[in-house]
């Protein structure tokens, strides 16, 4: 049976008053779809018109309703602006909430302190001052806090996220999990549980369970830019390229200033009209997995193992698009080796350098230096996870096999624009990264 749609007007508009009690019947009728996000803007336009003729007690009520139509809507700043402008217990914890968001953890405090004195319930405001702390590098403190209200842990869903986030934070990711799962099983709609476990699973290439978490998150306001943004992400990974591009328009349009999302937006966009040129063929995907297959799937002999490995020849498809005279030309590479790669080859119906004839030719560029000091050696031995890159100049890294900052600057900006959704706004991140250790990629 269909769940009758909650009339947002009534809640909002028809009644004077707006209490806590009335939150989680706004919440679940903004769960309702994309209708009720576009009533709710409705109403806040109608609520604005109000303003002009109210005084008093009156213009208060309208400007709390106002703020918490603003907080679901995403406009953080403009809902900080009106609850300041109303008063009491449920005006000071959205403006806690608000300032949150906005990470003005100091206000945040104080407005939850306030709301605490003026009547808001206390376990709920403990954990939201809980979680602040914890924004604020001050994991003991709200440990503390979580330790005081260890009663809730059966029945209070913030209680898990909060417990969830500090375990995370002290590294004990699985433990974080248990408890976001935790947190859900108490309340579906919690979107910080759902948004971490979203990113978690986007970590571990977990691609079908993150789009699903991020995808909850999207019925549940307000929707933080992190939501849109990652599964923009995944979107375009997954050659959905219609659904990634609607992603990035929303990040546009609430900020019109991200040349970030302005630049996803385009590859999207540009990717969804896009026409394969006349001619070409296209591979089938079971090739294409082929193809992608690494070299370490095989058993080599060491030698030959060495001998692909200085020539960064990684998968079949590197084989493919190499002579064997250029193997052979390499230190090492004999005969016997040779035997060797055509076995592999041969095996998946292969052969090497069966794609020069369509003019893929491998060019060995990725040789490593050996005239380096050590202090050299080390940094470019680092993990190019140091280099804290965004979800996807990531996810290109890990694509392309480069593993150690000595593999990426061993890479020129050409070579990483062919990785697939590797644009130049990721370009220019990576740039800026190696600059401030000193390094950069080859030809720059």
């Amino acid at each position: 049976m269909t769940e009758p749609v909650i009339d947002l007007k009534a809640l909002l508009v028809e009644r004077e008053e707006f209490e806590g009690s009335m939150v989680t019947k706004l919440r679940e009728g903004l769960a309702q779809g994309p209708n009720q996000i576009r009533a709710l803007k409705d109403i806040n336009d109608t609520l604005q018109k109000r303003i002009s003729v109210a005084a008093g007690p009156q213009l208060k009520k309208l400007h709390l309703k106002i703020g918490v139509c603003h907080y679901y809507l995403g406009h953080t700043q403009v809902a900080i602006e009106h609850l300041k402008q109303s008063e009491g217990p449920l005006a000071a914890f959205f403006l806690g909430r608000a300032y949150t968001l906005s990470h003005q953890y100091d206000e945040s405090l104080k407005a939850f302190d306030k709301a605490e004195k003026s009547g808001y319930a206390a376990q709920q405001v403990q954990l939201q001052r809980a979680g602040v702390l914890r924004l604020q590098g001050e994991a003991a403190q709200a440990k503390q806090i979580l330790v005081k209200l260890k009663d809730l842990a059966a029945h209070n869903s913030e209680y898990h996220f909060q417990d969830g986030s500090l375990a995370e934070g002290d590294g004990e990711t699985l433990r974080g999990v248990k408890s976001y799962e935790r947190a859900l099983d108490l309340d579906p709609s919690h979107s910080g549980a759902l948004f971490r476990l979203a990113f978690l699973n986007d970590l571990a290439g977990n691609d079908n369970k993150a789009m699903d978490y991020y995808e909850r998150c999207l019925r549940h306001p307000p929707i933080g830019k992190g939501v849109l943004n990652n599964l923009g992400i995944l979107y375009e990974d997954n050659e959905m390229y219609d659904k990634a591009a609607e992603c990035f328009r929303r990040l546009v349009k609430a900020d019109p200033t991200d040349e970030r999302a302005l630049l996803y937006c385009r590859d999207a966009e540009a990717a969804i009209t896009s026409t394969i040129e006349t001619g070409i063929e296209v591979e089938s995907a079971h090739f294409k997995q082929i193809m992608e297959t690494p070299i370490a799937d095989f058993e080599l002999s060491v030698r030959s193992r060495n001998c692909l490995k200085r020539m960064n020849i990684r998968t079949l498809g590197d084989l493919s698009r190499v002579s064997e005279s250029q193997l052979l030309a390499s230190k090492n590479f004999g005969e016997t080796s040779l035997e060797e790669i055509r076995a592999i080859m041969d095996h998946k119906s292969m052969r090497i350098g069966q794609s020069l004839d369509q003019g893929q030719q491998y060019e060995v560029r990725y040789r490593p230096q050996s005239n380096l000091s050590q202090e050299e050696q080390a940094m470019q031995s680092k993990p190019v996870s140091e280099l804290n890159l965004s979800v996807r100049a990531r996810k290109c890294m890990n694509r392309s096999n480069i593993t150690t900052l000595g593999e990426l600057c061993q890479r020129s900006a050409d070579d990483l624009m062919e990785a697939k959704n590797f644009g130049i706004t990721s370009l220019h991140e990576v740039r800026e990264k190696l600059t401030e250790l000193g390094l950069k990629l080859r030809g720059d």
